[in-house]
């Protein structure tokens, strides 16, 4: 089997890794309990996963499985997840696999469908898949068995060559270099980079001024891979990205963004609620920093003096563990409502003196479009609200995502329609005029809508992905 021996030598490798931890711990055993989490993390998924990465090797030479889907973050996923459900409905007979390569891929569970399957090593990460924000996240990261990871999916799409697969890569570097390295016809959706990170505001720092001189925020090397004749589309999340790139001559196309073909614009319900200020909270998707976050902005919320009733939003991920968020709403004097109904599908309301606060898991859809500002410290979800015309703050924190440079970049990125604020003196001052004033929200509103772009542009990816990928 050509990529039997490559395996081999991986799983030597990670057993090497394995047993040197087993020495550290011996000699080192205050750094027991450490050590054990990094240990137990850095094993492979067990037999069951060596089994799947067999398997994917040994396809049967079935036409049928042409499709795969590489994709890297929350945000890429949930693009992921809207396509492959397009695909399954053009293309019924066709197995389509996705393999998530930060995270275990849980919004992938949703699909229930013979021809359809997950597929790699999946872990959670102590970055959350941000190592190149902070180099403790790098370091925790390896311990934990990432780069061994890595090179096991890597394994995995390498011996797609063999089965004339065609491979659809969302996201950035490592998905793309995953795609061209393949050998397979391949198509590239590029969401998390934008050249108007660079070229809004004073453009003066050594990163700016790299991306000034390439004309572009994607590398050279990712340009070579786009160049290559086996990518049939790609495909870019705004115009002026686009536009960089193709006066590089490399055929980029834009279709609008599909970030914003999962929320719902208007919520019928929103007249039952018209006389609060709605405030919409979004602590992100990773625990445990959704929690600092949490507690950051419930710190700024109890002293702010509101004009009137205020109702708070509080939409939570599937996984958030809803024990631990009620704790923090009982440490900053909120008290649990019973026998009052917001009929906004509320998992439960919480209140303190004139502000209300719901919960709701899942709910961030049908929600969003429901506030007038937003408190966030979030990476997707706060680009989501940016594109229905909601303005937001962050407050930044320790990371691993949501650091100061994140924030920054993300408020550059939507034209300071989210504005960075070091401090919760300065969000409070923000904060306060954006309910007062709606001149201000307005004109906020308007650049944030107009950087995000349109919506229905899934519906044309997969029809390009169709065209030029798909039917060759």
């Amino acid at each position: 089997m050509k990529f039997f021996n490559p395996y081999c030598n991986l799983c030597f490798l990670e057993n090497f890794i394995r047993n040197s931890v087993d020495g550290f711990k011996k000699a080192a055993p205050r750094f027991e309990l450490g050590i054990k989490d990094l240990q137990s993390s850095a094993l492979p998924l067990g037999h069951a996963a060596d089994k799947d990465l067999l398997e994917s090797f040994n396809y049967p030479n079935d036409k049928n499985h042409t499709i795969l889907v590489i994709c890297n973050g929350h945000g890429e996923d949930i693009i992921a997840l809207e396509i492959i459900k397009r695909l399954q409905k053009k293309f019924k007979d066709k197995n389509i696999e996705v393999l998530p390569l930060v995270g275990k891929g849980d919004i992938f569970n949703s699909i229930e469908a013979n021809k359809f399957r997950k597929i790699g090593f999946l872990k959670d990460l102590p970055s959350g898949g941000f190592s190149n924000q902070s180099i403790k996240g790098l370091f925790l990261d390896l311990f934990r068995g990432f780069l061994i990871d890595v090179f096991k999916n890597f394994l995995i799409v390498r011996g797609k060559s063999k089965h004339a697969c065609k491979i659809i890569a969302i996201g950035d570097c490592l998905p793309l270099f995953f795609a061209w390295s393949s050998k397979c016809n391949f198509c590239f959706i590029g969401t998390p980079k934008s050249d108007f990170t660079w070229s809004s505001g004073p453009g003066w720092s050594i990163s700016d001024l790299y991306h000034k001189f390439k004309g572009s925020e994607w590398d050279p090397w990712e340009m070579f891979f786009m160049k290559s004749p086996r990518c049939k589309t790609l495909i870019m999340r705004d115009e002026l990205t686009t536009n960089n790139l193709l006066r590089k001559k490399i055929n980029a196309k834009y279709f609008g963004n599909p970030m914003m073909d999962f929320v719902d614009k208007k919520n019928n319900k929103i007249s039952t609620i018209i006389a609060f200020q709605r405030i919409i909270l979004l602590i992100g998707s990773r625990f445990p920093e959704a929690l600092n976050n949490l507690d950051r902005f419930l710190d700024c919320l109890t002293d702010i003096n509101l004009e009137r009733d205020s109702l708070i939003l509080l939409p939570l991920s599937i996984n958030a563990d809803a024990i631990k968020i009620e704790g923090y709403l009982k440490k900053y004097g909120f008290s649990k409502e019973v026998g009052i109904e917001f009929m906004l599908g509320e998992d439960s309301i919480w209140k303190n003196n004139e502000k209300f606060i719901l919960i709701g898991k899942g709910k961030f859809n049908s929600w969003a479009s429901i506030a007038s500002v937003g408190l966030s410290n979030a990476g997707t979800a706060t680009e989501q609200i940016t594109g229905l015309g909601i303005p937001s703050l962050s407050l930044p924190g320790l990371g691993p995502q949501f650091t100061k440079s994140f924030a920054k970049r993300q408020s550059r990125l939507l034209g300071g329609s989210v504005i960075a604020c070091t401090n919760k003196k300065i969000l409070l001052y923000h904060l306060n005029l954006l309910l007062k004033e709606k001149n201000i929200r307005f004109n906020q509103a308007k650049i944030g809508k107009k950087r995000m772009g349109t919506k229905g542009a899934s519906q044309k990816i997969v029809d390009s992905i169709n065209l030029n990928l798909l039917s060759w």
